[in-house]
């Protein structure tokens, strides 16, 4: 199970250099989901976000404390091993204060063809401006797919057929091939059972939600 964190409002600057070179801070991670992007994909979802828009759906995700320090190595090995996966789907928190050690991720796995998509709270256009985080432009180049926008409380979209939470998101394909593979909905979820008994239910614009399953559940 995912540790419950106790939201400190820190400079996230502080908190990601902790982070050694080739590692990511992860909240989760989950295979074969149906429900985050186009096909059967891993999901990442990172840790760290300072936005704490109303209605977050992982708030657990906020904090830049350190949770779960996973090297980009390993992520890649788990990835590629299991032969389902068409792709690889990056959530949060915000992936972008982690976008150096994604676009890394994200390379290694394209190289091997799978396809990468991200979603982030920043809009495209600040991600591409001077004030973006570090390392943006570089994950922005390995990407497939990109959904953009703060989730809107005010603004949420609850339609099987849409492909954001709120309509003002936005859908940015990169790669001209996946234009006709854009038949996720941000409505549907998925409950993945592991081994331990612990559940994760995971959908809605990269939820996660972790719980534990006790017999006769």
């Amino acid at each position: 199970m995912q540790g419950q964190h106790k939201h400190i409002n820190l400079n996230p600057a502080i908190e990601l250099l902790e982070i050694p070179p080739g590692y990511l801070n992860t909240m989760g991670y989950v295979e074969e989901s149906e429900v985050n992007g186009p096909g059967c994909r891993a999901v990442i979802w990172v840790q760290g976000c300072l936005r704490e828009c109303p209605g977050c759906y992982n708030p657990d995700s906020w904090s830049f404390e350190m949770n779960q320090l996973v090297s980009v190595e390993h992520l890649v090995e788990r990835i590629l091993a299991n032969p389902k996966h068409e792709g690889v789907t990056f959530s949060g928190g915000e992936p972008f204060w982690q976008a150096p050690a994604l676009a890394h991720l994200a390379q290694e796995v394209k190289a091997h063809g799978l396809n990468v998509m991200s979603f982030t709270g920043f809009t495209l256009e600040r991600l591409q401006s001077e004030y973006g985080p570090a390392g943006a432009q570089d994950l922005i180049d390995q990407l497939d797919i990109l959904i953009d926008g703060a989730y809107v409380e005010s603004l949420a979209v609850h339609d099987p057929h849409s492909l954001v939470s709120s309509s003002n998101q936005r859908v940015h394909v990169f790669n001209p091939a996946l234009q006709d593979r854009l038949n996720w909905a941000s409505d549907q979820i998925e409950v993945h059972v592991l081994k331990d008994g612990s559940r994760i239910v995971t959908g809605y614009y990269g939820q996660l939600v972790d719980n534990e399953l006790h017999a006769g559940d």
